[in-house]
């Protein structure tokens, strides 16, 4: 049998795909080592339910900011075109 070059093997995706054992990536590898020596601290699933210091009314004030920004365009250009007409 002829020996193929680099350029002319094709990697069959069904092939590997379909292979009994798959072997774990470095990270996990990695990580697995390390988790065996110095278990991680259980964390919660979801975040803390108590907002951010300010969150609330940072919001507000940059929802009146973008919208004063929209208006202040508007009106300059509405001025713009007023001032070319004459």
């Amino acid at each position: 049998m002829a020996e193929q070059g680099d350029w002319d093997q094709e990697f069959d995706l069904g092939w590997a795909d379909s292979a009994a054992h798959r072997e774990p990536s470095a990270r996990a590898r990695m990580l697995a080592a390390r988790w065996k020596e110095n278990p991680p601290d259980p964390m919660p699933f979801r975040a803390d339910p108590t907002p951010a210091r300010g969150s609330r009314r940072s919001s507000w004030v940059s929802t009146v900011v973008v919208l004063g920004c929209v208006a202040a365009v508007i009106v300059l250009l509405g001025w713009a075109q007023m001032r070319s007409r004459y």
